[in-house]
């Protein structure tokens, strides 16, 4: 694992997360035969996907500033 690049490492227990939430949504919903709980978890994916990219991705604020400044 160590030889993965850190961008990698990083998305790595998100998309295991994920990939987890999505097979236990299938599990609930087709061998459990719970309908409600495999769409309930299976909702899960997206979300966890976002949370992802809301942490790992960096605010660059002076290019923030820039764009509203050329926008007005």
């Amino acid at each position: 694992m160590a030889r993965l690049p850190l961008s990698i490492r990083l998305k790595l227990p998100f998309l295991i997360a994920a990939f987890a939430s999505f097979l236990f949504s299938v599990w609930l919903y087709f061998v459990d035969d719970n309908l409600m709980a495999g769409i309930f978890v299976g909702l899960w994916v997206p979300s966890i996907h976002s949370l992802g990219t809301l942490l790992l991705t960096s605010i660059d604020q002076p290019a923030i500033q820039q764009t509203l400044e050329h926008q007005s």
